[in-house]
């Protein structure tokens, strides 16, 4: 299988040539590995997995001698399994100038995550590497930073394939994993079925301390149920048969995996009455389809949940372009009290971008009139629109335009 190259590389070689250390979290199955031993593949680098339990133990018991038996340059696999390694890694580090001496890779736990910033702080660049984006599965790339400006829209046009209502949907169902690559529908199912039996089983069973899988495979498919929805506890610890407390808890080991993501709700001082309760969202788009059973791109085109997979399609899209983009920006959604919505803001530098998401090749252009509500607060207003399955880039009004969803 070809290899596919990683918009996270520019970015990871950037880093690696300014810290010591560089961490690529994300979740299982992702590329992450892939992604490193082909940017090391004219390098001598070392590489070491820590799936595998021989060296995973002398990491753990022997953090000096793993690193007499294993020198750097190297690639750490699945470093999460041996927090010991840190404060060896910290003292390498200090004991010369070299950068991009330590390349790692784990699933981004939260008390790995703590281990990391207390014993490598300023030493180590920590990168989110993510399933394959819809434009790179079509190796399509960009120049231009996503300012959502008229003429930076007209310029990706001309290089963005055609939008396709079925070809969005078919990415949305395979989802981005790299293995899925020209599979049939048995193989996807297969996969996907090993992925969640085999992998998240065993990583919530050795990192969350779970014990009910029966439990947590129905708790699954609840969150699935609820894409694009704002978040009930209640309804998930019903659905899974645990109490509410156990499901924060579990959604919150999701979320340090890298299957699920929160979009937390826009909060600011002149904006009274505002939700506090976040929208849940699956990383890989395919794993929530399987988890729903939508066996075929067609029936979920045109299934009851299509809209919502649609958004989740396209905030994961956002997420994943500023995720390896040079200039960050924050992903918000609004929703007051009077059930007034905008479906996600886009916060870069002092700017807020609303937007509303639409499956519609022809949505109602009074949509934003909804983004009227920005007025009551100093955040300045940037270029908005309605991201939707027009074909081309139409503008709105002097800022609002709408943007085809092969653009972002």
């Amino acid at each position: 299988m070809a290899y596919i190259a990683r918009e996270l590389e520019r970015k990871f070689l950037k880093m690696s040539g300014f810290f010591k250390a560089v961490l690529v979290t994300g979740a299982r199955q992702v590329g992450k590995t892939t992604m490193l031993k082909r940017l090391a593949e004219k390098q001598n680098r070392t590489y070491v997995s820590l799936d595998s339990m021989m060296a995973r133990t002398l990491a753990q018991t022997e953090p000096e001698l793993f690193f007499q038996t294993y020198k750097p340059p190297m690639i750490i696999d699945e470093v999460q399994y041996a927090p010991q390694l840190f404060t060896q890694i910290k003292v390498l580090c200090d004991g010369g100038d070299a950068r991009g001496m330590f390349w790692l890779t784990g699933s981004q736990q939260f008390q790995m995550m703590k281990n990391v910033r207390e014993s490598l702080a300023g030493r180590i660049g920590v990168l989110e590497l993510y399933s394959l984006t819809k434009r790179e599965k079509d190796g399509v790339h960009f120049d231009n930073e996503l300012d959502f400006s008229f003429d930076t829209l007209i310029a990706r046009q001309k290089t963005a394939r055609v939008a396709d209502i079925a070809d969005v949907f078919n990415h949305i169902w395979r989802g981005g994993m790299p293995q899925l690559l020209g599979t049939d529908a048995e193989q996807h199912q297969e996969y996907f079925n090993a992925y969640v039996g085999t992998y998240l089983m065993r990583d919530v069973a050795e990192l969350g301390g779970i014990t009910d899988l029966s439990a947590f495979g129905r708790f699954l498919a609840a969150c699935a149920s609820l894409v694009g929805e704002q978040m009930s506890y209640k309804t998930l610890a019903e659905a899974a048969e645990i109490a509410e407390p156990t499901a924060k808890t579990w959604l919150r080991l999701l979320e340090g995996m890298g299957i699920v993501y929160l979009l937390r709700p826009y909060s600011n001082n002149a904006l009274k009455r505002l939700s506090k309760t976040p929208k849940l969202y699956f990383l890989d788009t395919g794993l929530a389809a399987h988890l729903s059973m939508w066996l075929s791109p067609e029936t979920l085109m045109n299934g009851a949940a299509s809209g919502h997979f649609f958004e989740n399609f396209v905030v994961t899209e956002l997420l994943k372009n500023y995720a390896y983009a040079e200039t960050k920006a924050n992903l918000y959604y609004y929703r007051d009290s009077n059930a007034h919505e905008i479906d996600i803001f886009v916060e870069r530098g002092t700017s807020i971008h609303p937007f509303e998401i639409k499956k519609s090749a022809n949505p109602d252009r009074r949509e934003i009139k909804k983004f009227d509500v920005l007025a009551k607060t100093t955040a300045e207003r940037g270029a908005g629109g309605i991201l939707c399955m027009c074909g081309q880039v139409t503008p709105i009004s002097a800022i609002d335009s709408f943007i085809p969803v092969n653009l972002i």
